[in-house]
Formats: C-alpha cells, structure tokens, sequence
C-alpha cells in the first residue's frame, strides 16, 4: 500500500511540474502543439510549443529538493534522447513539421518538501 501512495505523489508531482511548464511557456507566447504525445512502441514526449517557425520539445523532469543530488536534467541520457528523437520523427510526419526548426530543452522541475514549485529551468540537449 505504501508503495502505491509514493507513485500517486510520484505522478502528482510530474504532473503539477508539466501543468507548470505549459503555463510558463504559453505565458511567454509559445502555443501549445500537444503534452503527453505518445507512440506505441517508441516513446513519449512530454509537451511540444510552436513559436514562429520553431518547435520545441521539452522534456520534464520533476523532483523534491531534498539534498545534494546530481540535477534532474542529467536523468536524460543517450538512450533517452534517441528515444525523443525517434517519437520526434512521428510527431513531425503527424503535424507535417517538415520546415521548422527544432529546439530540444529539458524542463527541470523543483519542488521543496511540501511540494510547491520552487523552479523552473530549460536546459537545451
């Protein structure tokens, strides 16, 4: 049971920190394409923004601060990234994307002990 209730908070914190990003970005102009764009078999991503003739794909990564540990956005290795890059190409045929240029951020997510969100900060990969 216990186990359980750490992934219900687990999710409600990914959850509140891509709610967070997609108003931070909207507010800043960017138009929400599509969050959670998942293909069978490939992979998922996050949140997806146009803003003139760019794309931006970002990655969420969401944690408690709770002490000295290596930042979310290094979570995102190799084999993460191809995965992105694979479920990109899907995204890019789906929407006909065949003109923009693409921009690939990692939103890191901080939340404190209760948590609130502390910060949010984009990192390009």
């Amino acid at each position: 049971m216990i186990k359980n209730d750490k992934k219900t908070v687990k999710r409600i914190i990914g959850d509140s920190g891509e709610d967070a990003v997609i108003k931070m970005m909207t507010d800043k102009g960017f138009q929400l394409v599509c969050s959670n764009f998942e293909v069978h078999n490939v992979g998922e991503l996050d949140c997806v923004f146009k803003k003139d003739n760019e794309i931006y794909v970002v990655e969420v990564r969401s944690r408690k601060n709770l002490g000295n540990y290596p930042s979310s956005a290094e979570t995102v290795d190799h084999k993460k990234r191809q995965k992105i890059l694979k479920t990109t190409d899907c995204l890019i045929r789906k929407y006909r994307f065949y003109e923009m240029n693409f921009v690939f951020l990692v939103a890191q997510v901080t939340h404190d002990a209760s948590g609130m969100i502390k910060n949010i900060e984009l990192i390009p990969f």
